[in-house]
């Protein structure tokens, strides 16, 4: 039993200390990102005033059963402030159902007004998102190619705004900011905007201030069409195709820009499964692309060191709920073994290395929070709640997650499942249908439940034995792993 207590003990420890390095490379992109905030200047554009000599773009939106959105998402690009003539839409249809018909005589109504929009349907989903972008691009007239999920709503202004940025003839993709149409229509949804919106300041903007690899985020961006070929074109062998073509592109010394001010608004899921499907695709899909392209990360000769480190932990960001999960499964053998096994009291002193990376992730996200929200006493007072909040559904959400990630390492294949879009935004109120939503819980849903009556069981444990650090912890695991397991069973009912 003891023998076993200490290695309880090893392998949260190396759970902790794990997190704790990510934590502190979080603190370094935070440290990247404020400085480059201080430094902002001007720079040298492309001057887009000359209509004649403006490159010429296509707008490619690849859809797949989005009988809710697909209209707005027509409507709203074909707002786009852009000369003509130097415009081409591409609606990359992979839909099923009656979404063909309807995208087929929306098209119809704006090509009859002067745009210039195609309609490209495909019988069969080869390669799934990317396999649809490398059919359209074989017939996109544009030098530059924009990129829009169903859910995305550029404002008019978009490309006018990001066109510019395609002054180096080695840049190869801009990206933009997400914003969120429904920010604040659920606790889900908040937890998510509040996730998001650190990745797309400290993270993409604190890499990208360094020359660091970051990512072109599946939508909201464009690429220079001789980039996309440079690369190697699309590919399907990896649920990210997004972060696969970016990483390959910057292998190539390809230049990607972050527009943090450029924001692009999108909807939010809001149902907890297909929250679920979003984070297993994009969780599974960075293992796979570790898999893809650690190595050849580390042997590239003309990356700095900082780089390829970054490089790495951007890669296993995803892996972080496999060793939350380890930390949070073994926390009550170990808080078990540190009261009844006093060998082990002093090693139990490492575990304030948690505090430690709680309080780091804390001050990342406050920066993010009070940049974007609402900064002061009054902002940080509304923040504390929420962040504890988030972390403790980000732990509610580990074992699932965790399920993405060593299927991804293991090489296991699964389809691309997209998210179920609902047309919804903040003040909508309305009763929530689609048919698309899966209806059964997910079959860990049974695991999350058994998982939230053992932490209820560690606090009682840690009330009891007095220990009112684990206590803490207990009752952030029970509460995020009650909310995923409530929600889940709930949510379609």
């Amino acid at each position: 039993m003891e023998l076993l207590a200490y290695i309880a003990v090893i392998i949260y420890g190396i759970a902790l200390l794990l997190i704790f390095f990510y934590s502190l490379a979080q603190l370094q992109l935070l440290y990247n990102y404020l400085r480059s905030r201080k430094k902002d200047a001007a720079q040298r554009l492309l001057d887009i005033t000359d209509h004649d000599k403006v490159p010429m773009v296509t707008v490619q939106l690849p859809v797949f059963n989005e009988l809710y959105v697909v209209e707005r998402l027509l409507d709203n690009i074909a707002l786009l402030d852009y000369p003509p003539n130097k415009l081409e839409i591409q609606v990359l249809d992979d839909s099923t159902d009656e979404t063909v018909n309807l995208i087929s005589q929306k098209v119809a109504g704006l090509k009859a007004g002067g745009l210039d929009i195609v309609h490209l349907h495909r019988t069969n989903r080869e390669g799934f998102k990317a396999g649809a972008l490398k059919e359209g691009l074989k017939s996109a007239k544009g030098e530059l190619i924009a990129i829009f999920d169903a859910d995305f709503l550029p404002r008019p202004d978009w490309l006018k705004k990001t066109v510019p940025y395609f002054d180096d003839e080695r840049t190869g993709v801009v990206q933009t900011r997400w914003g969120h149409l429904n920010r604040n229509y659920s606790i889900l949804t908040r937890i998510q905007a509040f996730a998001l919106d650190a990745h797309f300041t400290i993270e993409q903007r604190g890499r990208n201030a360094r020359e660091h690899f970051i990512n072109f985020n599946g939508t909201a961006g464009i690429w220079r069409r001789s980039c996309i070929l440079d690369a190697g074109n699309w590919e399907g062998d990896t649920l990210t195709e997004d972060l696969d073509l970016s990483y390959r592109a910057q292998f190539k010394k390809w230049k990607f820009r972050y527009l943090e001010h450029v924001e692009t608004p999108a909807e939010l899921p809001v149902m907890i499964s297909a929250a679920r499907s979003q984070q297993f695709r994009w969780n599974k899909g960075g293992a796979e692309n570790f898999q893809k392209s650690a190595r050849r990360l580390l042997t590239t000769a003309h990356l700095p060191l900082t780089t390829r480190i970054h490089g790495l932990i951007h890669l296993l960001n995803s892996s972080m709920f496999l060793f939350a999960f380890a930390a949070a499964i073994l926390s009550i053998p170990v808080m078990l073994a540190k009261h009844y096994i006093p060998a082990l009291s002093d090693w139990m002193r490492l575990s304030g290395i948690f505090m430690v990376s709680t309080f780091i992730l804390l001050t990342c996200y406050w920066f993010t929070y009070k940049n974007l929200q609402k900064g002061g006493i009054k902002g940080f007072i509304s923040f504390v709640p929420l962040f504890i909040t988030f972390f403790a559904v980000a732990l509610g959400f580990s074992l699932h997650n965790s399920f993405a990630v060593i299927e991804g390492h293991l090489g296991k294949k699964s389809p691309f499942v997209r998210t179920p879009k609902f047309n919804v935004n903040e003040n909508s109120g309305k009763k929530i249908i689609n048919k698309y939503l899966n209806k059964r819980p997910s079959p860990n849903t049974l695991l999350e439940c058994l998982l939230t009556l053992y932490f209820i069981g560690g606090f009682i444990i840690a009330w009891w034995l007095k220990d009112y650090a684990f206590m803490g912890f207990m009752a952030m695991l029970g509460f995020g792993f009650g909310y995923v397991c409530y929600n889940s069973i709930t949510a379609n009912s």
